[in-house]
């Protein structure tokens, strides 16, 4: 058996809750696609467009400022946890 004692490695590290992008974006596209449907169903019909064609238009001129919007959440939610960052120094274990 080996009777040296050998010290562990120690490293210093950045320890920080970053938000995941993905699900503010498409939280944009439903919130938009909600509010599309809001204004093609409740709103006065149009003789000259059905209203899925209603719904796929207002699905577009919504979505895109939803996930803009979704964005800009997701945006703000990593510079404040850049604030908040913290370090810690780690050891590696060998077992």
């Amino acid at each position: 058996m080996d009777s040296q004692q050998h010290s562990p490695e120690r490293r210093e590290i950045t320890v920080r809750r970053a938000p995941r992008f993905v699900p503010f974006l498409l939280l944009g596209v439903i919130a938009g696609f909600i509010a599309a449907m809001l204004v093609a169903y409740l709103g006065p019909e149009n003789p000259t467009y059905t209203r899925e064609a209603t719904l796929g238009f207002f699905t577009i001129m919504f979505a895109i400022p939803g996930v803009c919007l979704g964005a800009l959440v997701a945006l703000l939610l990593d510079w404040n946890s850049v604030r908040k960052t913290r370090r810690a120094v780690v050891e590696r274990d060998e077992e």
